[in-house]
């Protein structure tokens, strides 16, 4: 008897697997059309050129960097600790890390407001000094760290511990101090996992909604992300949410398509 196989696929792959494969791309590029199909676009650059979406946008980009230049300071030593060390307590660091992917963004958006607003742990402090991070531009990039980081930090760590550690040690061999060895080897190899996780942890940071409006409010120019912009019109003008909606849908594809053949320009993920 012999079995189905797609000339599309490879020797290695069952040809049963195509259906659920198309149901996937079907279930995940289905609604994005039917947002498409929604729009006026008779009006599409009106609804979307208005002052408080250019606000909104311009704060969106401009958070979602300082999140993810933030995210790649933090998450590369954590990836490191995590992929590196063989401490006792890094399974239960590992699991606080993953906690954003799983925790519902408006708790975390609560955990940040005890611990930074002006009765937080550390917000009393902060406010003595004179510093006000809740309900500010601050809080949204903070929050928006927060639920990114973690697409960081696991897509380098599993890069880490894929490609291992015989490089370091032999450059280590060789004489080279660690800080040579990690900007030397290190880093290089791991080129394209960082940009990956940096493209993960930007448009994660670029859609994040609940830990933002929990934590830093929705003042426009100040603290209203485009997606709390979208939030907003949905209730007064649905038009211009589907416009917004169907804008930040663009701009995220537009950077991940960037990203991603800029990475595979480098081959076999070698340093060119």
């Amino acid at each position: 008897m012999k079995h189905f196989r797609s000339p599309a696929l490879g020797p290695g792959i069952p040809g049963w697997l195509l259906l659920p494969g198309l149901v996937g791309f079907a279930l995940v590029i289905g609604p994005l059309l039917a947002l498409a199909a929604a729009v006026d676009w008779s009006n599409f650059l009106g609804l979307i050129t208005t002052a408080a979406s250019r606000d909104a946008l311009v704060l969106s980009l401009k958070t979602a960097l300082a999140a993810t230049v933030l995210c790649v300071l933090l998450g590369v030593p954590m990836a490191i600790l995590l992929a590196r060390l063989r401490w006792r307590i890094l399974p239960i660091l590992r699991s606080m890390v993953l906690l954003p992917l799983v925790l519902p963004p408006v708790v975390g958006g609560l955990a940040l407001l005890y611990l930074f607003g002006r009765q937080g742990l550390l917000g009393q402090e902060l406010e003595a000094a004179g510093i006000r991070i809740a309900f500010s531009t601050t809080a949204v990039v903070l929050a928006q760290t927060f639920v990114a980081l973690p697409f960081l930090v696991i897509t380098l760590e599993g890069a880490m511990r894929t490609a291992g550690d015989r490089y370091e040690r032999i450059a280590a061999t060789l004489g080279a101090r660690p800080t040579t060895v990690w900007w030397r080897v290190t880093l290089p190899l791991l080129r394209p996992a960082l940009v990956s996780g940096a493209v993960l942890a930007f448009a994660r940071a670029l859609g994040e909604f609940g830990a933002t409006l929990t934590f830093a409010g929705s003042l426009q120019g100040r603290t209203r992300t485009l997606p709390l912009e979208i939030y907003l019109e949905r209730e007064t003008d649905p038009d211009a949410a589907v416009a917004l909606s169907l804008l930040l849908v663009l701009v995220a594809v537009v950077i991940v398509l960037v990203a991603y053949r800029r990475m595979g320009a480098v081959p076999n993920g070698r340093v060119a």
